[in-house]
């Protein structure tokens, strides 16, 4: 009788081994000195230092099925970018500075090539925010995953001084609204964005040809524009955080867009007005309503529009946190103000 093993199951043990070599040392650029070693390496220690009453803040999110059209089109370089970028900015939504991340890649087999361009994306966006990669799984799961399958989540903590929380809760009638552009769809949305592109399409072939396509009106292939790198806003607003000017509330606007993510920092009986004509909504956004018939609020509801963080500022501060941007060279919109009111946003 011949002898079952683990290899003849699916899983290939020596190449989850070879893979851990081969990112160990793109991994540990990443690290600070606050990163320290461990003989066991059953778990990744940081050293936390410089604050009197640290506030520890942690956010856990994935890529999504933006991941479908990365497994399309077999393009990975921006993916890790995007798993970093849903957390470490959720973090900073909070008035947190992100310290480490770890990753979650699954897949049916593991792939070197692949699993290595993901967590060079990975490490590259935890460049981005400033923070280290301190560890991860990768899990090779034949059976519940085609081959050439992924799915890629990431946990991200940061810290901030006791006092220091940034939750809405001084948002108050007559504060202005500040937006910083989004690079794209960002990681949300793509369930309704792969509906409109594929409606007519039925096998992988097909998609592909679509997603490879360029759009005239978009001046780019359709899988350029989706697959754009999340925006990752720590080194733009982590600075203003940490100054003298006061910010009332951040909201990162991921699934639910504008809509839905300013609402949860508005305190009762405060209500966001946002002027669309504030800003010039990209075309990747004008072109799938176009293409889908979708309504302007189903837009807002679900797309960002072009804005992927917003600040909220008392008004006595909106000149400062402008003047802060323009000196950094960095493009922010005064979208709107909040009143009195129902606590929900209206788009004017």
């Amino acid at each position: 009788m011949r002898k079952a093993t683990y290899k003849q199951a699916g899983v290939n043990i020596d190449r989850g081994e070879e893979f851990v070599d081969k990112i160990n040392r793109i991994v540990k650029k990443t690290h600070g000195k606050q990163v320290l070693s461990s003989l066991s390496g059953f778990g990744s220690i940081f050293f936390l230092k410089g604050y009197k009453n640290p506030i520890l803040v942690s956010s856990a999110d994935g890529v999504g099925t933006k991941m479908v059209l990365a497994d399309l089109v077999k393009r990975y370089d921006g993916v890790g970018i995007d798993a970093v970028a849903m957390n470490v900015d959720d973090v900073l939504a909070m008035g947190a500075q992100p310290l480490f991340f770890l990753d979650y890649l699954a897949c049916g087999q593991i792939d070197l090539k692949v699993a290595v361009e993901i967590i060079k994306s990975v490490a590259k966006g935890c460049s981005q925010a400033g923070c280290s990669l301190i560890g991860g799984e990768t899990a090779e799961m034949p059976g519940f995953y085609k081959k050439g399958q992924f799915e890629l989540v990431g946990f991200a903590v940061g810290v901030l001084e006791k006092g220091k929380i940034i939750d809405g809760a001084h948002v108050r009638p007559g504060d202005k609204i500040l937006g910083l552009p989004s690079s794209g769809l960002h990681s949300n949305g793509f369930s309704l964005a792969r509906k409109v592109l594929f409606k007519d399409a039925g096998t992988d072939q097909e998609k592909i040809k679509i997603l490879k396509t360029k759009d005239k009106k978009l001046g780019k292939s359709w899988s350029d524009a989706l697959l754009e790198p999340t925006r990752i806003y720590t080194k733009s607003v982590l600075p203003l955080i940490k100054s003298d000017i006061e910010i009332s509330g951040i909201a990162h606007i991921t699934g639910g867009g504008l809509m839905r993510n300013i609402k949860r920092i508005l305190p009762e009986g405060c209500q966001a007005q946002i002027f669309r004509n504030k800003w010039k909504v990209p075309s990747l956004f004008m072109r799938l309503k176009e293409l889908g018939n979708i309504t302007k609020e189903e837009m807002f509801k679900v797309f960002n529009m072009g804005i992927g963080m917003v600040l909220i500022v008392p008004p006595q501060e909106e000149k400062r946190a402008l003047t802060y941007f323009d000196r950094n060279k960095e493009k922010v919109f005064s979208i709107g103000i909040v009143k009195k009111g129902g606590r929900k946003v209206i788009i004017n």
